[in-house]
């Protein structure tokens, strides 16, 4: 099934919000409440699935919502539709501070983008979301972000969410290193796996983390500044004394060696 083909401005710096302008008849598919408004005219559905196997028999639905669920994800999505006659806009916010990313799926490998459970925002009609396990069993068990993240395909615009500036890199038969909360989406050639952050000293006081995120091979990558992870973190008065995802495995202790 071929993408809608939707108009979009990105609002915003901050704390953004895409408008989405509808003709006709399009729609689009988005998490259950993102939505910000929409203009008269426009209708909303909520369904088990993203739309985009038309035919897709009872059984297909339950196994895509329940995959929704392992992801942490409601079991239904919003499709919102344009039932008015001329254009129509609605508009979905981002649930936290941070940037949003359009993709045009059908420049990216495969027409495929692999993201963190919590990144997808919304997307043009044709989209399919569903659920990537990750192959390596490092990446599942250490990989902050968990053993499984969300696959995006299709040939229209999708919009990703993620926390702080949103930073687009190109490897080209590089290696990648980062935190393991900060990866937001990569294309599906390049390899994905989780890695000790160095000798043991530098895992228990040097707050990066005991293991980082590795990309290798040639693609693109999108990295956010501020994961809500550590944004939760800082705001918490007792944020030192939390389990964290990242930082230093001694949590509050390994704070007093920064003084």
């Amino acid at each position: 099934m071929r993408s809608h083909e939707i108009d979009y401005k990105i609002l915003g710096e901050d704390i953004q919000v895409v408008e989405i302008e509808l003709d006709p008849n399009e729609t689009v598919i988005a998490e259950a409440g993102s939505m910000l408004f929409m203009e008269d005219g426009i209708s909303f559905e909520t369904k088990m699935g993203d739309g985009s196997q038309a035919n897709q028999s009872i059984l297909g639905k339950m196994f895509q919502a329940g995959s929704r669920l392992l992801m942490g994800e409601s079991l239904f999505m919003t499709h919102f539709t344009n039932r008015g006659v001329g254009k129509r806009k609605v508009a979905f916010a981002a649930p936290y501070p941070g940037t949003i990313k359009a993709v045009d799926l059908a420049t990216i490998n495969q027409n495929t983008l692999i993201v963190q459970k919590d990144a997808f925002l919304c997307a043009a009609m044709g989209t399919s979301i569903s659920i990537h396990f990750n192959k390596r069993f490092g990446a599942g068990l250490f990989g902050g972000e968990g053993f499984i993240l969300e696959r995006i395909q299709g040939d229209g615009l999708a919009f990703i969410h993620s926390g702080g500036v949103v930073i687009e890199k190109t490897l080209n038969n590089e290696v990648l290193r980062l935190d393991t909360g900060c990866l937001v989406a990569y294309e599906p050639q390049l390899n994905f796996d989780i890695q000790s952050a160095g000798g043991l000293r530098s895992m228990i006081f040097g707050g990066e983390g005991m293991f980082l995120a590795t990309l290798s091979g040639t693609g693109k990558v999108w990295i956010q500044s501020l994961p809500i992870s550590k944004l939760i973190q800082r705001l918490s008065p007792y944020g030192g004394n939390a389990s964290k995802e990242s930082g230093s495995v001694l949590g509050g202790l390994g704070n007093l060696f920064e003084h």
